[in-house]
């Protein structure tokens, strides 16, 4: 029996939810199956309360393998989903939400992202739903994915101050455009900064410069890449893996 972990617990932006720094990731996890449900319940044991999803992830596969492996579990965990913009219309987003529910076999997502902006949709109509969801105890709180700092600016004058979770982001280290602008501008507002593909997509440790700097200091190039980033007091990060080695390691 794995003896429970111990990650650090951060304020997840205003929602007064309490998320694990590191989170699990769920893309392409659906090509795993019981390798994949193994891995996350590895990852819950070590103390990972924040797992990541998204309907559009093996057309909702991988939120039904998320339901498998939170089943009899689902208080101790903080599930995110996300909504396709194809989806994101006001009745769309909503039999969406009800589709991902299903899915994860839970009655309500503690927080419910726009995967990416496409202009088709008017943001306010896509926050109404989520407004509806948040009323109805569908959702618990509400983001966004892949908003540039204009974006966020639009968002958070539509949806109003303090009622942004979040804005899932590229970031590793080869990609950190969004310490320069972004960033900051979530810090300020406290809104929290979520890492999507944190090592790359496995391509960092392989890194020498990040290999020599992980062997100095007696430990992985892919713990060092997390702990980079989650250095920063505003960021999460939600690396993917299912081999229940990996994520032990991570």
């Amino acid at each position: 029996m794995v003896q429970p972990g111990i990650i650090e617990k951060r304020d997840f932006g205003p929602t007064g939810m309490r998320f694990s720094v590191l989170g699990l990731g769920t893309w392409e996890m659906e090509r795993e199956g019981p390798a994949a449900v193994k891995a996350l319940q590895r990852g819950i044991d070590e103390g990972a309360n924040h797992i990541d999803t998204a309907e559009m992830y093996g057309s909702g596969r991988a939120e039904q393998i998320v339901g498998k492996a939170v089943k009899g579990r689902r208080e101790s965990v903080f599930l995110v989903s996300k909504v396709l913009p194809s989806n994101a219309t006001y009745e769309k987003t909503l039999e969406a939400c009800e589709r991902s529910l299903r899915n994860l076999g839970t009655e309500y997502l503690d927080v419910y992202l726009l995967h990416w902006r496409e202009r088709r949709t008017p943001l306010e109509e896509t926050f109404r739903a989520f407004d509806k969801l948040v009323q109805g105890g569908k959702i618990r709180a509400f983001g966004v994915s892949n908003f540039d700092v204009k974006d966020m600016e639009e968002a958070v004058q539509i949806a109003g101050p303090g009622n942004i979770a979040c804005n899932q982001v590229l970031y590793h280290l080869h990609e950190r455009a969004i310490e320069y602008d972004l960033l900051p501008w979530c810090v300020t507002r406290g809104i929290a900064l979520v890492a999507y593909s944190p090592l790359g997509q496995g391509k960092l440790p392989a890194n020498h410069a990040l290999r020599d700097l992980a062997l100095a200091r007696n430990t992985t190039p892919s713990q060092v890449a997390l702990a980079f980033l989650i250095r920063h007091p505003n960021v999460f990060a939600i690396p993917k893996s299912s081999h229940v080695e990996h994520v032990a390691e991570n």
